[in-house]
């Protein structure tokens, strides 16, 4: 004997929301305050540059840089001063990934490799990081930042 479904109208509202792409849109601020031609106000910044900008801030962001959250952040200007070999290279990537991991969970880190321009003499590194949009995962994406020492 079948099971008996008494609802079927809840499984048809339940499929509806299986999509592969979320209808929420990130929005944001830009942090150059350019004016919006139309409207006057601050220009905003959406969906996918969005994101990379905030995974951007993540990297650059030094521990005890935001007020009272001192655990953000990834401290790799502290790891720029030593002598560029691969265990460091390693613990600098190791704390990309899991700074990124933890504090946006809007990204999944598929790659983050370093070379290119970047001049250790002068304790400045490139960076690459390849990540995937949770809300869009058939796209890759991709952010260059380089990893400079402040003083």
């Amino acid at each position: 004997m079948p099971a008996t479904i008494y609802n079927e109208g809840f499984s048809d509202a339940e499929s509806v929301n299986n999509s592969k792409r979320s209808t929420y849109k990130y929005q944001d601020l830009n942090l150059f305050f350019s004016r919006n031609p139309v409207t006057g106000d601050i220009s905003t910044v959406s969906d996918v540059q969005d994101i990379k900008r905030a995974v951007r801030n993540i990297v650059l962001m030094n521990r005890w840089d935001k007020p009272f959250h001192p655990e953000i952040g990834t401290n790799l200007r502290a790891q720029l001063f030593q002598n560029i070999t691969p265990p460091i290279i390693n613990s600098i990537r190791n704390s990309i990934v899991r700074s990124v991991e933890k504090w946006e969970s809007r990204v999944t880190i598929k790659d983050v490799s370093f070379g290119g321009s970047g001049d250790i003499d002068n304790n400045s590194l490139q960076c690459s990081i390849k990540f995937i949009i949770n809300n869009a995962p058939e796209s890759l994406e991709e952010i260059e930042v380089i990893l400079t020492r402040v003083r």
